[in-house]
C-alpha cells in the first residue's frame, strides 16, 4: 500500500513515515500542496495523509481541486484544528477521514487501513480469500488456519493482491503500489516474489493470467 503524505513539519513528517513504514507502508512525502498535486497527478497511491495547513494554500482547497477533477482516490486529513466548523469544511472539500493532532499513530493506521479496505468494497479489518486469511491490523497471514511467515515484501505483494481480489492485477499496478519509486523492481523480481508466495501457499493460489497479471483464487478448504 502506497501513501501519499502531505506535511509541511519535516520533524512530524519524518516520524510519521517511519512509523507507516514500520507497518508495512510505503511512504512517499510532499510538502506543499503544489507539490502534492504534482506527485497525484503523475503517480498511483492508495491513500493520502492531508495536513490543512500548507504554505501555499489551505489543505481543503487543494482538496477541493482534487476532486473537482475526478480524483477519488481515499484522503485523511491530519491537522491540529479542532473546531467542528474546520472539520466540516474539510468533509465538503471531500475527505473520507479526519485525525486531530495530537495523534496516535496506531489510530492514523487503523484509519488508513479502513479506507484503503472501503475503497477495494472490503469492510472487514480481515482479507479472506477461501481458507487465507490476512489481518489488516496486525499483518498475519494464515492459511487454513495455520499462520504462514512471510517477508515484508511477500507480505505487502499479498495484502495488495488480497485487497484487489477478485480483480486481475497488472505487473505495472503492483510495480506502482507495493515497490517504492527509487527502487523499482527489475523484470524478474515480481515473478520471483510470486513463485515465493505459491511455495508458502500452494501453486493454485496465484492464478497468472497471460498478458493482464495476477489474481488470487479462492480454493476451497482443505480441512
Amino acid at each position: 500500500m502506497k501513501i501519499l503524505l502531505v506535511e509541511d513539519d519535516q520533524a512530524l513528517a519524518e516520524v510519521l513515515g517511519e512509523s507507516l513504514r514500520e507497518a508495512g507502508l510505503l511512504v512517499e512525502f510532499a510538502a506543499t500542496g503544489g507539490e502534492a498535486d504534482f506527485l497525484i497527478s503523475t503517480e498511483r497511491y492508495d491513500a493520502v495523509i492531508l495536513d490543512l495547513g500548507l504554505p501555499d494554500g489551505d489543505g481543503t482547497r487543494w482538496l477541493a481541486q482534487w476532486r473537482e477533477r475526478g480524483i477519488e482516490l481515499p484522503v485523511l486529513v491530519l491537522t491540529a484544528r479542532e473546531r467542528w466548523s474546520d472539520k466540516a469544511a474539510g468533509f465538503s472539500a471531500g475527505a473520507d477521514d479526519y485525525v486531530t493532532k495530537p495523534f496516535e499513530t496506531a489510530e492514523v493506521l487503523f484509519r488508513l487501513h479502513a479506507l484503503v479496505r472501503r475503497s477495494h468494497g472490503h469492510s472487514h479489518p480481515i482479507l479472506t480469500s477461501g481458507d487465507l486469511r490476512f489481518d489488516t491490523h496486525t499483518g498475519s497471514v494464515s492459511l487454513a488456519g495455520r499462520p504462514v511467515p512471510l517477508t515484508a515484501q511477500e507480505s505487502r505483494l499479498l495484502k495488495y493482491l488480497m485487497h484487489a481480489t477478485p480483480r486481475t492485477v497488472s505487473r505495472s499496478e503492483l510495480a506502482e503500489h507495493v515497490y517504492d519509486r527509487d527502487h523499482e523492481p527489475d523484470s524478474n523480481v515480481i515473478d520471483v516474489q510470486i513463485s515465493r508466495l505459491r511455495r508458502k501457499l500452494g501453486k493454485s493460489r496465484i492464478e497468472t493470467l497471460r498478458g493482464q497479471g495476477y489474481r488470487v483464487v479462492a480454493l476451497p478448504s482443505q480441512g
